[in-house]
């Protein structure tokens, strides 16, 4: 355990490492097991695990271009410095294999970019008048407190994603870079929070809401100049009353990205089952 604080704001104790045997974190969403849907829902949320070595600063995704980069030096190190032979054809062959390979290697972080069909957020892109936050209310248990954290750590993390908030029930876990007023507190950023939420209708959207390319004209206030894309993701809870089944509105996810078409179909339906986790949350709460 590890003490986590990315503003002032608020501090709170998260693990690190992604501990899928844990039995509270269960993966599991739906309380039948031999649903199709449940399994395909839990496919979805081991898109979370990510091989990492820990370090901090060091992008795991660009592994293979540095393993390109020392194998294909050691290679023509060994063609000019290895032997005072002649060369055979065979060799030559066997050089060429390798160098294609380690060109391969070096490239394939890019070929991943381009499949996803975005780029990854740098330092670049973030806006420079936006204010980085970490805020949460403080009327949940501690156990919501960390898988709030968790979950906007892990969407800023594995998406193109430079701002996100997760609304449930109407407790706010809002991280990332965000337009806020200047000087105010914790509470008062909260409070500010809600009343943006209310203002532009959020708390009743009950469909994906996706903007792939906004315009400034399209901007909401509280979100950082430079936005391009925008995700609402609704959580609903679905309910049977005299035989009809209805869907409430348990919450939303809000992500917004500086680039265009930030989310593919693929990123979309992963947030999607990031929301159900905390449907079935307030679910088993119920029972």
């Amino acid at each position: 355990m590890s003490s986590l604080s990315i503003h002032p704001l608020i501090q709170l104790k998260t693990r690190h490492q992604f501990r899928a045997k844990k039995p509270r974190k269960s993966i599991a969403i739906y309380a039948s097991s031999d649903n199709p849907q449940s399994q395909r829902q839990q496919q979805l949320n081991l898109s979370v695990l990510r091989f990492t070595f820990g370090i901090p600063g060091l992008d795991e995704s660009y592994l293979p271009r540095w393993i390109g980069y020392g194998f294909g030096s050691l290679l023509i190190l060994n063609h000019f410095l290895g032997s005072n032979s002649d060369t055979t054809q065979a060799q030559l062959r066997t050089e060429v294999l390798g160098l294609s390979l380690a060109a391969f290697s070096a490239a394939l972080p890019y070929f991943g970019r381009f499949l996803k069909g975005a780029t990854p957020v740098d330092q670049g892109t973030l806006p420079q008048d936006a204010e980085q936050i970490f805020a949460m209310s403080q009327n949940i248990s501690d156990a919501q407190k960390e898988d709030l954290a968790w979950a906007t750590y892990i969407l800023l993390r594995n998406t193109n994603t430079i701002a996100v908030l997760i609304s449930i029930q109407g407790e706010l876990c809002v991280r990332g870079y965000w337009k806020t007023p200047d000087n105010m507190s914790k509470d008062e950023v909260l409070d500010w929070f809600k009343e943006q939420i209310e203002n532009i209708g959020l708390s009743d959207v009950k469909d994906t809401l996706y903007f792939p390319q906004t315009t400034e004209s399209e901007i909401w206030e509280m979100l950082p100049e430079g936005t391009r894309s925008l995700l609402v993701e609704p959580v609903l809870q679905a309910t049977v009353q005299s035989g009809n089944k209805t869907e409430n509105n348990e919450g939303f996810i809000l992500l917004a990205s500086s680039i265009g078409y930030a989310y593919s179909d693929k990123d979309r339906a992963w947030i999607r089952a990031t929301g159900n986790k905390f449907r079935s949350k307030s679910t088993c709460s119920e029972l």
